[in-house]
């Protein structure tokens, strides 16, 4: 019997609306808990690897031990490198519009200053606004399909490095505690810009806010070309848009695909609360696998979230 036979007999066809042709499909008719079958999860997570990134309206009544119990499910949880969980969690980390620099309205994969970045992040609506809030993804893998031939060997033949910070910040003495937290970690990894996906065999583009320099690559040149492979991950008919409602899960392949959240409520709230599942190191097309050279990070504060 087929994966695909399999997966409709767990969760029917009828229920899975694309959103678009490339990216991203809404889930019906299903209320998320870390109790789901294995078969549904297996489900789950086969319609993730295929759309990118997946829907769920109407999960209001996940809190934040439930939200992070059902991420578990997915493989073991991935804590955010620079400060500490929400109360009463080991991963859940509070997105809170009201405490900058938490800067979400840029193109990003989720902390691939990492060597073994996350490859899954399960977010859960808050607190949304009126107008506004809605994040964007792209698919990486259709992107690097629609480079020209000679651009795409090119990027097989690339390393980027990715770190954190990648600007410098004010000193300590200036900042509160949470943003005295940013200040406390300093990663450095060199990927590939092109990895070969674990699970599905694409090969993706590795890029976004992280990328400081390209290796062997002069500045000038190297801003260019990021500048080239960025305007094909972030092309409109390679996205999908999402209008959150407050209860909304959305959960991502972060090994491909980017994404932003649009910056455009003005002084209304917005939180998001965010779970991510660790994730493998990245393998170049020739087989290299992906090397941090910096690792360094002081003890967070306790609960900063």
């Amino acid at each position: 019997m087929s994966e695909m036979v399999l997966i409709d007999k767990v969760i029917p066809r009828t229920d899975v609306v694309k959103r678009t042709a490339r990216i991203g499909a809404e889930i019906k008719n299903i209320e998320l808990s870390s109790d789901l079958p294995d078969h549904t999860i297996g489900a789950i997570n086969t319609l993730l690897l295929e759309h990118k990134v997946i829907f769920f309206r109407d999960q209001g009544h996940l809190d934040d031990v439930e939200q992070e119990r059902f991420a578990l499910r997915f493989g073991k949880l991935a804590p955010n490198p620079t400060f500490g969980a929400t109360k009463g969690t080991m991963s859940i980390i509070d997105i809170d519009s009201a405490r900058p620099p938490f800067r979400t309205d840029l193109w990003h994969m989720d902390w691939s200053c990492l060597d073994a970045y996350p490859k899954i992040s399960v977010l859960r609506a808050v607190v949304i606004p009126p107008v506004g809030g809605d994040t964007v993804w792209s698919n990486t893998a259709t992107a690097y399909l629609d480079l020209p031939p000679p651009l795409r060997r090119l990027a097989d033949d690339l390393w980027a490095v990715h770190s954190f910070p990648v600007v410098a910040r004010p000193t300590e003495a200036d900042m509160n505690p949470y943003d005295q937290a940013l200040t406390r970690a300093w990663f450095e990894t060199e990927h590939p810009v092109v990895r070969v996906h674990p699970e599905t065999g694409e090969r993706t583009l590795v890029l976004g806010s992280y990328v400081e320099r390209f290796v062997d690559v002069s500045k000038y040149d190297g801003q260019r070309l990021f500048d080239l492979f960025e305007s094909h991950i972030t092309a409109p008919e390679n996205t999908v848009r999402w209008n959150w409602r407050q209860g909304d899960v959305a959960i991502w392949d972060n090994r491909a695909t980017m994404h932003y959240a649009a910056k455009d409520y003005g002084d209304q709230p917005r939180v998001v609360r965010r779970a991510m599942i660790e994730g493998e190191v990245p393998v170049s097309v020739d087989g290299r696998c992906s090397v941090a050279r910096v690792k360094f990070i002081k003890q967070p504060p306790a609960n900063v979230g």
